[in-house]
């Protein structure tokens, strides 16, 4: 099945008039506070995806420099960084055979369900690989880019799945404990900031800019600062210091790079493709489910703690979920980054041999 070609690239049409982008911003903030008042996951970058999509297929699209693009990837990076302090490692250390069977298992998964989309012709191999990998949905998407997939049908995927994993952790978690939600924060209060902290963090976010655009590293804007930067932390020599607002403005500029690349071709592909999508997903779920039951028999696992351990993603939902449950929430959060990290390293070369495999078949 072919897709649609993409639009031209935002970098080669004329300065959109002002008017566009006050447009695109408060159509981005309304739905971040609808998708905050709804408790949808990930509203700050769902808010901006929508209204970009919204313009684009109205072709009123506008311009995102490259350079803020790749920006917005580095504080990205970073904030992965900091969410993965060096205490994960001794709880790998601890149960690493666990750990790797758990693990090496939803990403077999997780493959076979993106060869079976690209072997049928759904989509590109690539492409399908990218989107059925469990992890950081922010991240899957932007390495997709950088490793040659279509990033349009990846974040739709990838985000329908955190959508998805959200609504079925929350109730398996509600069914099993009580969940403690905490009062409803449209805004987050503005914290002290540490100035020379914000001045490593940026250096840090500067660095993996330059090692993409002139190293050329393959998504080196956003794996140089998140791999530089958990080595950083572990070491001690410097704390990752991102205040909201530049967190919300990365998350604005990825949402709009991504939500600007669709058109009304590619949404109405989409939309044909959505079942079969829905069903892999929903399939990956129960699979999860089902080794979060072996652990919990085999591993003597509480059952809520490996079912929130092996759940496929995102990881920032599962966490919510965990700290307002009765669970082993290093031991979650260990599972979840631990995995991450292993498709961050091994997920190119995955993608590139199922997508060899299909091209040959």
């Amino acid at each position: 099945m072919s897709i649609p070609a993409a639009a031209p690239p935002v970098a080669s049409r004329a300065p959109a008039p002002a008017g566009r982008w006050l447009l695109l911003v408060a159509g981005s903030v309304a739905g971040v506070l609808l998708l905050e008042s709804l408790r949808v996951t990930a509203a700050a970058l769902l808010g901006p995806i929508a209204a970009a999509i919204a313009m684009a297929a109205r072709g009123r699209a506008v311009r995102v420099p490259p350079l803020a693009f790749g920006f917005a990837q580095a504080i990205v990076g970073c904030m992965i960084a900091r969410s993965m302090p060096v205490a994960i490692l001794g709880e790998v250390g601890r149960a690493w055979p666990l750990f790797v069977l758990a693990i090496g298992a939803v990403i077999v998964v997780s493959a076979l369900l993106g060869w079976a989309l690209a072997r049928w012709r759904l989509l590109p191999g690539t492409t399908a690989v990218w989107g059925s990998f469990p992890g950081a949905a922010t991240a899957m998407v932007l390495m997709s880019e950088a490793f040659g997939a279509d990033v349009r049908l990846v974040a739709l995927m990838q985000y329908l799945r955190v959508l998805l994993v959200g609504v079925a952790a929350t109730t398996v978690a509600r069914l099993w404990a009580p969940v403690h939600a905490g009062p409803l924060v449209l805004v987050p209060p503005l914290a002290p900031v540490d100035p020379l902290a914000l001045a490593e963090t940026l250096a840090l976010a500067c660095a993996g800019v330059a090692l993409a655009r002139w190293g050329r590293v393959t998504a080196g804007a956003l794996l140089g600062p998140m791999f530089l930067g958990i080595a950083l932390q572990a070491a001690g020599w410097m704390r990752i210091e991102l205040p909201w607002p530049l967190l919300l403005g990365a998350y604005a500029l990825i949402g709009w790079s991504v939500g600007l690349r669709f058109t009304r071709d590619i949404l109405g592909h989409a939309a044909r493709l959505l079942p079969r999508v829905i069903a892999s997903i929903a399939l990956l779920i129960a699979v999860c489910g089902g080794l979060a039951a072996l652990l919990a028999h085999f591993a003597h696992v509480d059952p809520l703690t490996a079912y929130l351990a092996t759940s496929p993603g995102g990881a920032d939902t599962v966490a919510i979920i965990a700290a307002a449950s009765p669970v082993d929430v290093p031991f979650v959060m260990a599972m979840q980054s631990a995995r991450f990290l292993v498709i961050a390293f091994f997920g190119p070369m995955i993608a590139r041999f199922i997508a060899r495999r299909v091209d040959e078949a």
